[in-house]
């Protein structure tokens, strides 16, 4: 608390007024996240109804999709917030019911749109929406949660994308 008081130019006097504890305070830095990943996330489900291309399309998503979740930043939080789930328990699921579960609600209204156009065959857009995801970033989070850093190339999350979409499209289509 003294070094985050030094660095915010205020007494630790301060900072405890405005945070009990050492514990509430990590909880507000995690959770002011949110509003950075919706950010970034919400844009990328704005896919067009477009009977043309919706290959193409989806790959667009997927590959913003993709991008933003193999951030660095992203993944250092994702490690720290696993890390802490047993000591916070509240804080984890906090922080995926407004992040992990807003995005695949953001997907699967993506999904039921496309549904109605008729471009994709989707039953339970939710779950549709987790299949996405999990073909996406099952390899490259992963792989980084795991090593403790990214381990792929832009060229790799290139061939994540499309070999994902291919397949989410070959059940869905």
């Amino acid at each position: 608390m003294d070094d985050i008081a030094k660095l915010a130019a205020v007494s630790e006097q301060t900072v405890y007024k405005h945070f009990a504890n050492k514990e509430k305070l990590f909880a507000e830095i995690v959770l002011a996240t949110t509003d950075q990943l919706d950010a970034m996330i919400e844009p990328s489900a704005d896919v067009p109804a477009d009977a043309a291309s919706p290959d193409e399309n989806l790959n667009r998503l997927a590959r913003r999709f993709v991008g933003t979740l193999t951030q660095p930043q992203v993944l250092r939080l994702r490690r720290l917030i696993t890390a802490n789930a047993e000591a916070f328990p509240e804080l984890g699921t906090a922080w995926y019911t407004r992040n992990v579960q807003r995005v695949l609600d953001t997907l699967a209204a993506t999904f039921a749109r496309l549904a109605a156009q008729p471009l994709l065959r989707v039953d339970d857009p939710l779950l549709a929406a987790h299949h996405f995801a999990g073909l996406l970033l099952w390899l490259p989070v992963n792989k980084a949660m795991l090593t403790g850093s990214p381990q792929h190339t832009e060229t790799d999350l290139d061939h994540y994308t499309t070999a994902g979409v291919r397949t989410f499209l070959a059940a869905y289509r």
